[in-house]
């Protein structure tokens, strides 16, 4: 049969510290404690199994009773005392504890088994009524709020009150007259609120507490815990079921918690707070202000002395930080739980390092023992906890870090306000391209539309710039310049506070604490290089970004996206006039072939007609071709410098440049606005000759205008329709290249080609990019490798890696795009229902942050199966959002990924 209860006490446990998929974290330490021979407080633990048979049931199987029964029975012979027992109770606390340990959880219930008989028994057996009064008021109130849901604050608000009516100030102030007052006032409460009332007797206020216990697996607290930090919710909650000890019977008694180092800074040193006379949730309560630890070495210096003993042998024991609780009673010192401490990430690093130095662990364990995401802290500013400011809504924590300024609605006026030395938050509905210049002034942004890979986010994490995106409370003003969240209003000029991290949005300044990347941190991240396989890289689009890069350990460059190096107001006109024009000329072209044609067949009769005709088409080409060329013209010395600077700044490292990617309405003016400026200037009779040329300019964006630009005219389409876009592109990156090579600076350009979705469209991309290549590597008389490949964006191109990899030296899986493609979400537009999805279980995960393993990963694995079986040479990577995103990477890892490239920020993590 399977064993429900494990028995611990007297220095022997049914158990050990390995078994916390069975007892729970709490469970298993305390088997462990008491197995090392650690004064702890016997008991028994119910295993988590009892926990997922209690929902599948709906109750408590027989056998678990049963068992129950019999280990009370151990408990109270190994104590010598009866639960109920009028003369000489049994008290216990139970606890929950699950494999992880998990914040909203089932709060402790301690002195469970006092009744109006026993509390009498017990004030009598110690001499202490006002002892024996404190711990049943104490219970009444805990299983009141913990067991029957009862709102905490009608407890408080009486103790509250009844210390004003008495004139006291702390509860240890209290007479044991005005805590038997409180007792009978929390019956009455509880009755009120239950319509029950308070049960007296022992065993159903044991059954009571254990059946609590397994309903707060699943309340709304630890569901939320489990969503957020990926923990299955089949494991299911053990009950810790333990004797009682007193740190309020006196002076001689006391209660604490500590840790063996320092949580928040990671210093070896004994950190920790305890209280006199108090009982274990006075400490975290906040009633009473908790002493330093330290001051126990003057207060009982025995019981300091064999704590520091203890904690230090649990600490090598374990091989990690531990965090415990103890309790005095009378001068005898008990241990009532050690577990791993959680601990920030500074401290992590440094408790890692340390460790690992000490001799205790090896430099594989303690890159282990770092959660990869916990680096974010120390990348990016943060909220100073102590004076965090309320928090007004909530967003998607798209791009890490705290920012503070003023809210601004415009790009530029962010950028206005940042000369003038304001630090400014940019607030819109979403960005675009166009506000490039104030998202780079700004100290934050905060879009009410978009996700976790919208234009703000993918812009602001390149830019290691705080940003909170798709907070859907949030209504944006562009024309009255503020913002509005539920009935508050943010004026233009209002000073907020954002945290990346979290996505929430705050009023008012908050304290900033500033990244500290110390020596420690340097040793860490050299260990994780020992031990990885995949090399990583960085996207990365400018030189500043490319050093950032560099900075944090990037090998290289996954993608530069050369869309973002025309976001500058001269270069977002000169790709305007290109693209713009780019019909126009393409038509014209192909008129003027038709019209040259019908030239030649004229006969005598048409033929001047004919000539007529064509030289209009031939005007009409000429203009247009002027300017579309024109603006590539233009645009080429201003690529071979930007290429120039990132080759400069990655010294060496391989560069993934891709080719052209606009969804073309990212580019052009806002047709909506465009039509209200319109509008307005017919209304008002004002305009002139800018009326005019706004109605061509929309004219022709309505003619552009797509459905679906995210499926449109874009990535190699473009450059098919246009090519000359592709050779331009092609010949600044290859001129760039030459030019360092000469000066002596080593070069490794690698060009991919984006969204192609069949090897057709490779080919023809390829034979512009190889000609190019060639003409000016020898009109520069220069050698060099030039790899070209392809994002695999497309499912189709996923499907058909084996005839694209005939063409492609490496694929680049941009699961940004696959990942939309793939599950029919808009990146933009999921916002209105991924978090109900994720909230109700449909998805565990957002497929934007972590690569959905079934169907992507699906796609992904027969892509490399596919084209590596075509082209066994052929280099394998990921630049979407994905690769940085730890549980993402761990699949490139298992799948034989090359590299993972991510933004620069990300990089260490």
């Amino acid at each position: 049969m399977t064993q429900y209860l494990h028995f611990f006490g007297n220095g022997k446990a049914e158990g050990n510290g390995e078994m916390k998929e069975v007892l729970g974290g709490k469970g298993a330490g305390l088997a462990e404690m008491t197995n090392a021979g650690v004064p702890v407080p016997p008991g028994f633990t119910i295993s988590t199994r009892v926990c997922l048979e209690f929902f599948e049931q709906g109750g408590v199987p027989d056998q678990v009773v049963e068992e129950q029964r019999v280990y009370l029975e151990r408990l109270e012979t190994a104590m010598g005392k009866k639960l109920g027992d009028p003369a000489d109770p049994l008290l216990v606390s139970v606890r929950s504890g699950a494999k992880f340990s998990m914040p909203g959880m089932m709060d402790t219930v301690l002195n469970l088994g006092l009744n109006d008989a026993s509390v009498a028994g017990l004030a009598k057996l110690t001499d202490n009524p006002r002892f024996a009064w404190d711990c049943y008021r104490r219970f009444m109130a805990m299983f009141g709020s913990v067991v029957l849901d009862i709102p905490k604050n009608r407890f408080e608000e009486e103790l509250a009150a009844l210390k004003k009516k008495n004139g006291v100030e702390l509860d240890t102030d209290m007479s044991s007259d005005v805590l038997e007052e409180l007792v009978t006032a929390s019956k009455k409460i509880i009755r009120e609120e239950s319509g029950e009332d308070f049960p007296q007797d022992p065993k159903r206020q044991l059954d009571m507490a254990r059946d609590a216990v397994f309903r707060s697996w699943n309340n709304p607290r630890a569901l939320y815990y489990r969503r957020k930090n990926k923990i299955p919710d089949d494991l299911g909650t053990a009950v810790n079921v333990q004797a009682m000890v007193f740190g309020n019977k006196g002076t001689g008694s006391a209660t604490g918690v500590g840790f063996t180092r320092n949580p928040a800074t990671g210093v070896k040193e004994f950190y920790g707070e305890y209280l006199p006379n108090a009982q274990g949730e006075d400490v975290v309560a906040g009633i009473r202000t908790p002493k330093p630890i330290s001051e126990l070495a003057h207060e009982m210096p025995e019981v300091y002395t064999r704590l520091r003993e203890i904690t230090n042998r649990l600490e090598t024991h374990y091989r990690d930080v531990q965090d415990f609780e103890f309790t005095v009673e009378d001068g005898r010192l008990y241990l009532l739980q050690t577990r791993t401490g959680k601990r920030t990430a500074a401290a992590a690093i440094k408790i890692a390092v340390d460790l690992a130095n000490e001799g205790l662990i090896d430099k594989k364990t303690a890159v282990l023992r770092v959660p990869p995401g916990d680096l974010d802290q120390l990348l990016h500013p943060r909220i100073n906890p102590d004076k965090k400011p309320s928090v007004l809504a909530k967003g998607l924590p798209a791009s890490p870090g705290a920012a503070v300024g003023k809210a601004v609605f415009l790009a530029d006026d962010a950028f206005s306000w940042s000369k003038n030395g304001e630090a400014v938050i940019l607030i819109r509905a979403e960005t675009n391209p166009d506000d490039i210049h104030g998202m780079d002034a700004a100290q934050g942004i905060l879009t009410a539309t978009g996700g976790m890979t919208s234009h703000a986010a993918v812009v602001a994490r390149g830019m290691g710039k705080p940003c909170v995106a798709g907070c859907a409370a949030l209504r944006v003003d562009e024309t009255r310049k503020v913002g509005k969240i539920g009935d508050a209003l943010i004026h233009e000029g209002d000073w907020i506070t954002l945290d990346g991290a979290t996505g929430e949005i705050m009023t008012g300044r908050a304290d900033l604490v500033e990244p500290e990347v110390g020596g420690e941190f340097a040793e860490f991240m050299s260990w994780a290089d020992d031990f990885r396989r995949l090399r990583v890289r960085a996207n990365a689009d400018v030189p500043r970004d490319a050093e950032k890069a560099i900075e944090f350990g990037a090998e290289g460059i996954g993608l530069c996206r050369t869309e973002h190096m025309f976001f500058g107001e001269d270069r977002i006109k000169l790709v305007r006039e290109m693209i713009l024009s780019a019909p126009e000329y393409r038509q014209g072209e192909r008129a003027l072939a038709e019209a040259k044609e019908s030239l030649e067949r004229a006969t005598e009769a048409t033929k001047a007609a004919a000539k007529k005709n064509f030289r209009e088409f031939e005007k009409k080409f000429e203009s247009a071709r002027d300017v579309f060329l024109g603006a590539l013209d233009q645009l080429l010395p201003l690529q071979r410098q930007d290429f120039k600077g990132v080759f400069r700044a990655m010294a060496g490292r391989p560069v993934t440049i891709r080719t052209l990617d606009p969804p073309l309405h990212e580019f052009l003016p806002k047709r909506e606005e465009l039509m209200v400026e319109i509008a307005v200037a017919e209304a008002t009779g004002k305009g002139g000759e800018q009326l005019e040329e706004k109605k061509k300019l929309l004219e022709r964006i309505e003619s552009l205008h797509e459905f679906n630009p995210m499926l449109g005219h874009r990535g190699c389409r473009l450059g098919i329709t246009f090519p000359e876009i592709t050779i331009m592109q092609a010949r600044a990156i290859m001129e760039a290249a030459c030019e360092l090579k000469k000066e002596g600076v080593p070069v490794v350009p690698e060009i991919m080609i984006p969204l192609v979705g069949s090897e057709s469209e490779l080919k023809h991309q390829r034979e512009h990019v190889d000609a190019t290549v060639q003409d000016v590597l020898m009109t520069e008389g220069v050698e060099m490798e030039v790899l070209v490949g392809t994002m695999i964006e497309v499912p189709r191109a996923a499907l058909t890696a084996h005839e694209i990899a005939e063409t492609a030296q490496f694929f680049s899986f941009g699961t940004n795009d696959l990942t939309q493609m793939t599950l029919g979400f808009s990146r933009d537009d999921a916002g209105g229902f991924l978090p109900f999805y994720l909230e109700i279980g449909i998805l565990k995960h957002d497929p934007f942050v972590t690569l959905d393993r079934t169907g992507v990963g699906d796609l992904i694995r027969l892509a490399i199966e596919r084209g590596k079986k075509a082209n066994p040479a052929l280099k394998i990577g990921i630049c979407g959002e994905h690769g940085g995103d730890p549980d993402s990477v761990f699949f490139c890892h298992r799948e034989g990924f090359d590299y993972v490239s991510c933004s620069p920020y990300r990089v260490p993590i």
